[in-house]
């Protein structure tokens, strides 16, 4: 699950992008609401985490304006405000949400389940199919009685199939997703950790694959 982050104060970006990051999310962050307006409007995010108080535009004018532009990811907005009228405002210009700093890191995880829970029909911790399974909090990929232990980017990447089987995804798409607009990183980082899940799937004895759709992507089947 891609989240975007967007927070004035670097060190609370700093603890809150970590506490993502150990729970298994990729996470882009930014410093000012334009640059938070521009992420949302061309990125791909499952949900965001928006300060109200932030420059160049108040979480609550980003809110209000990617609702105006049709976009539904949900939103929950973080603030040092705890006034009622602080969070009726934000919860009318559109956010899902409203988290008053200080907070505690179980309830801001928490707040982003349920955040992502609203934006799709439940998903389940285990994702599978056909043979295979992927548990979400171990990164085991398992078939039958045999199971692998997954990297990071290498779970994300299946991840990414397991949520959208028979669907092509492109390697700039995954690129996209899982290591960020900002990534120094090369696009052949997707192809070794393809080749390393398609190694997995083998090691595992699963009749799964990964198919290469010439100039278009992958696709697992």
């Amino acid at each position: 699950m891609k989240l975007l982050f967007a927070e004035d104060d670097p060190d609370v970006t700093r603890g809150v992008v970590a506490i993502l990051e150990r729970n298994k999310y990729v996470v882009d962050a930014v410093d000012n609401g334009r640059d938070a307006y521009d992420y949302l409007m061309d990125g791909d995010y499952d949900a965001a985490i928006l300060d109200v108080m932030m420059p160049g535009m108040n979480g609550d004018e980003v809110v209000r304006r990617i609702r105006k532009e049709g976009r539904t990811i949900p939103v929950m907005l973080l603030t040092a405000m705890d006034e009622i009228e602080d969070r009726i405002d934000g919860l009318d210009a559109g956010a899902d949400d409203y988290l008053t700093k200080p907070f505690a890191s179980g309830e801001l995880l928490a707040r982003v389940r349920a955040l992502l829970r609203r934006a799709q029909s439940y998903t389940p911790d285990v994702l599978r199919f056909k043979d295979i399974s992927l548990d979400c909090t171990t990164y085991r990929l398992t078939c039958a009685k045999k199971q692998t232990t997954l990297s990071k980017k290498t779970f994300q990447i299946a991840e990414m199939f397991l949520r959208s089987p028979g669907v092509i995804l492109s390697a700039e798409k995954m690129m996209e997703h899982i290591w960020g607009w900002d990534t120094e990183a090369e696009i052949n980082v997707v192809w070794v950790n393809i080749s390393t899940l398609r190694k997995a799937l083998a090691e595992i004895g699963s009749e799964v694959r990964i198919r290469m759709v010439r100039g278009a992507g992958y696709v697992m089947e």
